[in-house]
């Protein structure tokens, strides 16, 4: 019998079966594989898919708020914001050229420029691109009759910053301007977003933080091709603070004008001491608050109008405030500016003459109109110094040769300290104008802010090292000392850091870093933050010496001899003494930088008022009378303490009102405000 036959099944029915099995169970195992795919799909990331689906179909875009105001001390607006007309095209329409040449025409802007709008990649992808700002009413109602020309294009209010005292602290106060991409590289953590205005220069740059505001937030819901059919949500953008300056708007003016008058009635004169005609003078003034830092005024000059930068500079523009010919309107002299000083470095030479005991108050060098270096041998280098009037005053102490800016008695201490390195050490005069402040930047909260240098063997050095074929030797002579003594030679300084120098001397010896803002305060009038008085060092210095330094100085201006006694003739010193240090630098080839500085009422200053005129001449000739026009303002108006109150805000208006904005409605539109379906006629926003 088979094996068939005897009821057992054979090899290939039974791998049959097995193979059926096999099949049977990876189709459940699929089965039960989908069911759980299914499940972990429908039910456990169920949130996750719904989120990413909600977000195909909702976009968020921030709405940039306006800027804070910047006042003065007495809240008088230097900065503020105007509501304005905007023409923006949505972006599905920027891709008709015929559209794009018809706006331009009409809104008389170069299609270049409309053309680089629509193409900037700082655009957002779901609001309407600005093409033209501060659009007239005219042209708004033309487009608006005529939607037919101007599909996509649509009006709305945005906020342009505005200078009402128009060239008055440009510099000061700076000026903002689209984000760029390597700006927005690093604020993008600080909810920076493509397309907003950002400081660049200034107090706008410095007090940015404060300023800004925070943006508001609109949720916008879009279709399937990414258009948007409807607003699900805003957030209003909420204003930024308001900045309070230490500067008082009538000296700033008053300061401004001083300098400005004596420049135009310098240029193109005839100088008869040097033997040339005054052209393309520039300048600076400083006005400090001896008792507390606070700067009062200042002012560089030239200067500009920084409403060119509202809605985007041209470059002509842009080259006419930075070019070298017109005098670089655009950069801050007061802080920027880097000028030799002159006789006015013989604060830091006296003080450290008489607070080393290399000279008492009383010692006595005679001047013969000529100083000598000892045992120095014909051919070696300079060996003769003379005073620069050419006068001989025979035996003075030191008070006389500070109301005399007798150079010789300078050339004599700058000699002995290099005579005596032993007992005084090598840098003792570079040493006190550390202290005084010079060579390095003073901290004031502005950008941009020049360290100066004061001359050294150090400095020598590195110049040599840099610069070898101008500087070729790196040893430091006595020449070199001699010059260092009187404000020539490598030192260069800022008009700040002399204003506060003087300052800290004029106080007694406190140095303060000099303060550009009293304090933040809020929209409603509320004080955020004060900022106070911040103390750098002390110089110690006894009264018998800070006395004979100080005699000096006042004799500057009300003894004959002064070299200032002219400037200030007919001033009423009797009711408001002053003292001041003439400066004349001389600078190679050209007529010598014009500096005074001075300071009063004494015995207790509270003002110092410094002027630098580049290539102005004689310190008593131009900057002089600058300075006593600003000391004649200041003894006739008061200059109070800084105004933190709450600004009166008539009803119903916004906090803008105050400042000639007159939209009466709760929030003042931001530049990105994005109309809740796709615009395809003009809508012309209104005012109240």
């Amino acid at each position: 019998m088979s094996f068939f036959e005897s009821g057992k099944p054979s090899s290939s029915a039974l791998s049959e079966r097995r193979r059926t099995r096999a099949i049977g169970f990876a189709v459940l195992s699929l089965f039960v594989a989908l069911i759980a795919r299914l499940y972990s799909l429908q039910v456990l990331q169920s949130p996750t898919y719904q989120s990413l689906a909600n977000q195909n179909q909702v976009r968020i875009i921030t709405t940039a708020p306006p800027r804070g105001l910047i006042v003065d001390r007495n809240e008088n607006l230097l900065v503020g914001n105007q509501v304005v007309e905007s023409v923006t095209i949505s972006q599905g329409d920027t891709s008709q050229p015929a559209l794009l040449a018809r706006l331009a025409t009409e809104l008389g802007v170069p299609l270049a420029q409309i053309k680089a709008s629509v193409a900037s990649s700082q655009n957002s992808p779901y609001a309407p691109i600005p093409v033209a700002f501060n659009v007239s009413k005219d042209k708004i109602i033309y487009m608006k009759e005529h939607p037919g020309l101007f599909p996509g294009v649509s009006a709305q209010l945005t906020t342009q910053r505005v200078y009402p005292e128009a060239t008055t602290a440009a510099q000061v106060l700076g000026y903002v301007s689209q984000i760029s991409q390597s700006e927005l590289a690093q604020a993008s953590a600080q909810g920076y977003q493509a397309g907003d205005q950002v400081g660049q220069a200034g107090v706008e740059a410095s007090f940015e933080p404060y300023l800004r505001g925070v943006p508001g937030k609109k949720t916008l819901q879009v279709n399937y091709a990414g258009q948007v059919v409807g607003t699900l949500a805003n957030v209003p953008a909420k204003p930024g603070n308001n900045v309070v300056l230490t500067l008082d708007l009538g000296l700033q003016k008053a300061a401004q004008s001083a300098l400005a008058g004596e420049i135009a009635h310098l240029t193109n004169s005839y100088d008869p001491i040097f033997h040339k005609y005054f052209t393309n003078l520039t300048g600076a003034a400083i006005v400090e608050n001896v008792q507390n830092g606070q700067v009062l005024a200042m002012v560089s000059y030239p200067t500009y109008n920084p409403s060119v930068w509202v809605g985007g500079i041209s470059q002509a523009q842009y080259n006419q405030i930075t070019s070298t010919a017109s005098g670089d309107p655009s950069l801050n002299r007061a802080i920027d500016g880097l000028y030799t000083p002159g006789s006015t470095f013989k604060l830091a030479t006296a003080s450290a003459a008489l607070t080393s005991g290399l000279i008492s108050p009383y010692a006595y060098i005679d001047d013969t109109g000529i100083f000598n270096i000892p045992n120095c041998k014909p051919g070696s280098g300079l060996c003769s110094f003379h005073n620069a009037g050419g006068e001989h005053l025979g035996p003075i102490d030191i008070t006389t040769a500070i109301s005399a800016s007798d150079d010789v008695f300078f050339y004599t201490l700058g000699y002995d300290f290099y005579a005596n390195t032993a007992k005084y050490g090598n840098t003792p005069i570079q040493d006190m104008a550390a202290k005084y402040g010079f060579g390095s930047p003073t901290g004031i909260a502005l950008p941009g802010e020049a360290s100066g240098l004061v001359d050294s063997p150090a400095i020598r050095a590195l110049l040599h090292k840099k610069y070898p074929q101008a500087y070729p030797y790196d040893t430091w002579y006595t020449a070199d000392q001699i010059e260092m003594a009187f404000g020539q030679g490598e030192t260069e300084i800022t008009p700040l850091q002399l204003a506060n120098a003087y300052a800290t001397f004029a106080n007694g010896g406190t140095r303060y870093v000099p303060q550009i803002a009293a304090g933040i305060v809020s929209q409603q009038g509320k004080l955020v933050k004060q900022f106070n008085p911040q103390v750098v060092t002390h110089i110690t210095m006894s009264a018998l010496d800070r006395a004979t330094i100080l005699n000096g100085f006042q004799g500057v201006i009300s003894n004959p001899i002064g070299t200032a006694y002219g400037a200030f003739l007919g001033f009423p010193l009797s009711s408001y003494p002053l003292a001041g240090k003439t400066g004349t630098a001389s600078v190679a080839g050209l007529e010598p930088d014009s500096w005074f500085v001075a300071f009063g009422p004494l015995p207790t200053p509270k003002y110092v008022v410094t002027v630098v005129i580049e290539h102005g001449g004689y310190g008593a000739s131009a900057a002089a009378p600058v300075v006593r026009q600003i000391f004649d303002y200041l003894r006739t108006h008061n200059i109070g303490a800084p105004v933190f109150s709450q600004p009166h805000i008539p009803a119903g208006a916004t906090t803008y009102a105050r400042y000639g904005i007159t939209s009466s409605t709760s929030s003042v539109p931001s530049k990105t405000s994005t109309t809740s379906s796709p615009s395809t006629t003009l809508a012309s926003g209104t005012k109240g």
